[in-house]
């Protein structure tokens, strides 16, 4: 007993390794992407291309993933991608090394290295409730939640002194190994690949993918989650990505450096976000008492952060002055912190209640709806600040957050499994 709980020990120490190391030299690189394709002559629309590859060919592989996924070997999938990655990525630091490098075949890698994402992403959260017990889900998703953000908190500092330093050809090198030393330890995973049967050729995975669909029907509480994530992912994400740049550069008088001062915050709300989650609630086993704190937090913050926004609140509190930003940073704070109360949950109650074998099918289009919420959402926010102000605007989703809430939570008030 003491040995097997050892190895499981193990498996998930090495679990988290792999992720973390792969995540710091993707952070690594992806922060200074933008700086080098504008060095390089590139201009805004490349950096928004470069942007839209990075997600949208993994949004668009994963539901064929999410069959590999239950098909095959979980850890395969997940070493292969990552060597795949690895040689990728030092091939193309092999072209920067050699002045052979262009934005054309950096573009191209891009869609390479998303697409291997694509495949790996649903693997690897299909194999996570497989390497823990039930019980220990909460817990883990918070420390895995918590190493990937010290990740992306590394990751803008590494690269910035390296690229500042040693340049591009570097950035690329430490990502390649990242990669490398990725796979390497998941290679160390002992895991036990169950074999699914399953029709072959294009009518058995039709069958395949359609029957993930179905679990995700069958089970309410599921495809009540996948909306209320599309909705948070729609309505909270471009706040940060549209809204927040927008209002700095336009309406607020604090410097650039200040921006980047309250993005190091944002980051730091899910960290800590992700460990009160583990102390708090990692033994829990009702999922919906983490997430009535995450919603009640988040509802909180978005209807403060709609308050600072109107004019008398900047003529009250003063532009540009410590106390605003010092509202600023606590809002952007508590609410980074709040997602981190709704996401946690939510993927450990899809884990619970979803067969092993049909796991990376269900995270795979759980992932590509809720994923797909965010560009949706900035395109709206777009259209919609073109035509009214910014605070009315943010008022508008917060109250219509609230009442996705208030709906979220009535429906489930019979349901004693969540």
């Amino acid at each position: 007993m003491k040995n097997d709980r050892k190895i499981a020990n193990t498996n998930l120490m090495l679990y988290f390794l792999g992720r973390m190391v792969s995540d710091t030299g993707t952070s690594v690189q992806m922060v200074i992407m933008p700086l080098y394709i504008i060095d390089a002559g590139g201009s805004a629309a490349t950096v928004g291309l470069f942007s839209f590859l990075y997600l949208m060919p993994a949004l668009l592989v994963y539901p064929f993933a999410g069959v590999f996924g239950d098909r095959l070997n979980r850890k395969k999938i997940m070493v292969v991608t990552d060597l795949s990655s690895a040689v990728v990525i030092l091939g193309l630091a092999f072209g920067a090394y050699t002045n052979r490098m262009n934005l054309t075949l950096l573009l191209a890698v891009q869609i390479i290295v998303s697409l291997l994402y694509g495949l790996f992403d649903p693997a690897t959260k299909g194999m996570l409730p497989q390497l823990v017990a039930k019980e220990e889900l909460t817990r883990a998703n918070s420390n895995l939640a918590t190493l990937r953000i010290f990740a992306n908190l590394l990751g803008p500092v590494i690269g910035t002194l390296l690229y500042a330093s040693r340049g591009i050809t570097v950035v690329l090198f430490i990502n390649g190994i990242s990669f490398l030393l990725s796979g390497i330890s998941e290679m160390l995973i002992r895991y036990k690949h169950v074999k699914q049967e399953s029709a072959k050729g294009l009518s058995g995975f039709a069958a395949d993918l359609s029957e993930g669909i179905r679990v995700i029907l069958a089970n309410k509480v599921i495809g009540k989650l996948c909306v209320f994530l599309l909705a948070i992912s729609a309505l909270i994400q471009p706040v940060y990505s549209v809204v927040l740049p927008l209002f700095f550069r336009i309406r607020l008088e604090y410097s650039d450096a200040q921006y980047g001062y309250l993005q190091m915050v944002i980051i730091m709300g899910a960290l800590l976000g992700s460990i009160l989650m583990g102390l708090l609630f990692g033994k829990e086993k009702n999922e919906a008492k983490p997430l009535l704190v995450g919603c009640s937090l988040l509802l909180c913050t978005m209807l403060v952060f709609s308050i600072l926004l109107f004019p008398y609140s900047l003529a009250l509190i003063g532009n540009g002055t410590v106390l605003y930003f010092a509202l600023l940073i606590v809002v952007f704070c508590l609410l980074t912190a709040a997602i981190m109360f709704i996401n946690v949950p939510i993927n450990t109650y899809i884990q619970r209640a979803t067969p092993n074998e049909y796991m990376s099918r269900v995270f795979s289009i759980v992932g590509m709806i809720t994923k797909g919420g965010s560009p949706l959402g900035a395109l709206i926010y777009g259209i919609v600040l073109s035509g009214i102000e910014m605070y009315w605007a943010v008022l508008s989703a917060t109250l219509l957050i609230m009442l996705i809430s208030i709906k979220f939570f009535t429906s489930f008030s019979k349901i004693h499994d969540l």
